[in-house]
């Protein structure tokens, strides 16, 4: 999930690298850069969080008899699980947003 989630991020900073190089050489800081693309990864994030939760209280109930000790709608493992998901997301997202930060201007628009 890590890596399909980091590859998506790149992706999209590479398709976009010629808007981030005007963007940097119009005056854009670093930080802007950064929460620009932290923000867009964000949103996937939590569209892919929010269909995850409720696709997961549809499933309990058919995967009711495989849960030993739990009850199908236990809070603190939805909980614990979607914490996880959400850090390891955001581990994954922070990385190609750093590498568009970083951008040169010019190199970047002279790529096309």
């Amino acid at each position: 999930m890590t890596v399909d989630l980091y590859r998506v991020i790149s992706y999209m900073v590479v398709r976009r690298t010629n808007e981030i190089g005007i963007r940097m050489a119009l005056g854009a800081n670093r930080a802007g850069i950064l929460s620009m693309i932290l923000e867009e990864a964000g949103w996937l994030l939590g569209s892919g969080v929010g269909v995850g939760i409720v696709l997961s209280l549809a499933g309990a109930r058919a995967a009711k008899s495989l849960l030993y000790g739990l009850t199908p709608y236990d809070p603190l493992t939805l909980f614990a699980a979607t914490t996880l998901i959400v850090m390891i997301a955001i581990s994954a997202n922070f990385s190609p947003a750093q590498e568009a930060s970083k951008l040169n201007p010019n190199v970047a628009l002279r790529e096309e």
